[in-house]
């Protein structure tokens, strides 16, 4: 996992509450658990005007063209603006990997459904949760500024709009450590191999048939 550093970034808004995961990746791309390759089919219903289907090449889908990841600047979108609620529905973790796989780092939001708000920080996306009047704000700062872009500030715990205002968000103490780190839960148990080695060893040493 990449570490997560202070970055500004392209915002794209779906201005609507709710947005369950199956709207985020449809069901019949959760067979794959590669962890890659969903970006495009992320909100697949809403992107194409025909059904999709593993295997099926999206170049020759037909793209609708009102909807924002197919519109410029939005194709390079590293933060998405939503609204309350987002991401519930089923607990699929391949929600998360569309939206990093698409190249989202961010998804600001009023509220997030719990099981995708901690699937997030398992693989490197950051969840912040506004207050829903700054959430307006930023809505409504979007809408009337082309190549509209915010900075998100980890390390200080901030969003800050092209203005200079600065918005403080809450996040638990150790999975900021964790994306400040790049350290999922694969590399937090790396950080104490030798401990697990030198427990082996002993372990083996006093119980060496069960080898």
């Amino acid at each position: 996992m990449n570490k997560f550093e202070k970055f500004t970034g392209i915002v794209a808004g779906i201005d609507r509450p709710n947005i369950d995961t199956d709207a985020i990746i449809p069901k019949q791309y959760l067979k794959s658990i590669k962890r890659s390759g969903f970006g495009v089919n992320l909100f697949d219903d809403w992107r194409y005007l025909d059904p999709g289907e593993p295997g099926k090449d999206n170049a020759e889908r037909r793209i609708n063209p009102d909807f924002v990841l197919n519109r410029s600047p939005y194709q390079n979108a590293q933060i998405l603006l939503a609204r309350e609620n987002f991401a519930c529905g089923s607990s699929r973790e391949h929600a998360v990997w569309a939206l990093l796989d698409f190249g989202f780092r961010v998804v600001i939001a009023p509220s997030f459904a719990d099981i995708f708000y901690n699937n997030s920080f398992k693989t490197g996306l950051l969840p912040i949760a506004l207050r829903s009047e700054l959430v307006d704000q930023l809505f409504k700062e979007l809408e009337s500024e082309a190549d509209y872009q915010l900075t998100i500030d980890l390390e200080n715990q901030l969003v800050c709009n092209p203005g200079g205002i600065e918005m403080a968000f809450e996040i638990d103490d150790f999975r900021k450590y964790c994306l400040l780190n790049g350290l999922d839960d694969i590399g937090l148990t790396m950080k104490h191999a030798e401990t697990i080695k030198a427990f082996e060893s002993e372990y083996y040493e006093k119980q060496p048939w069960l080898k």
